[in-house]
């Protein structure tokens, strides 16, 4: 939250290319972001109005074709469940995305983040909660998204960070 700017900082300051990020105009700065959560939140409509979605608040966000919701969503491994359903890209996902499995709605949001393009990912437990061969299929997409990017990743379980360069530890509040 204090590093996408959810909350400014009471005490210190966060550098980024060695400017505060207080400032920076507060909307352009955070179009620098691709977040995944641990709980993806999806709207009630379309698999493919949720994945447009990544592009929200940014200069081309009316202007995004049914050829780069598709490729996000090759990227994110969801093309072939999404493809599978009866109204492909047209599904509605129900509230909150109950129509999906938390695996698929993980895909999904991941798909956001691929068509959003951001240069800097936070993925906070982007692979809690889900079985084991969904995992492998989430890590999979998750190398090819943090490929060229500066990713932070909040994890409990070490496998989601094998692909890091660092590790931080925080123990009893210490880092």
């Amino acid at each position: 939250s204090l590093l996408t700017r959810f909350y400014d900082v009471s005490g210190g300051r966060i550098l980024m290319d060695g400017v505060d990020i207080r400032e920076y105009k507060l909307a352009d700065f955070r179009n620098q972001f691709g977040i995944v959560l641990q709980d993806a939140v999806l709207f009630s409509s379309s698999i493919a109005e949720n994945i447009a979605y990544g592009r929200a608040g940014t200069a081309d966000a009316q202007n995004i074709s049914e050829a780069e919701i598709v490729d996000a969503a090759r990227l994110a491994n969801a093309h072939d469940f999404v493809s599978a359903m009866p109204n492909g890209y047209d599904t509605l996902v129900g509230e909150r995305g109950m129509r999906l499995s938390g695996g698929e709605r993980q895909r999904i949001a991941l798909a956001r983040a691929f068509l959003r393009d951001a240069p800097i990912l936070i993925l906070d437990e982007p692979t809690s909660a889900l079985d084991v061969g969904t995992e492998a299929t989430i890590l999979d997409a998750l190398e090819r998204l943090m490929r060229g990017r500066t990713t932070f990743v909040i994890a409990h379980r070490l496998g989601t960070l094998d692909h890091c360069d660092m590790k931080l530890e925080i123990r009893d509040g210490t880092l």
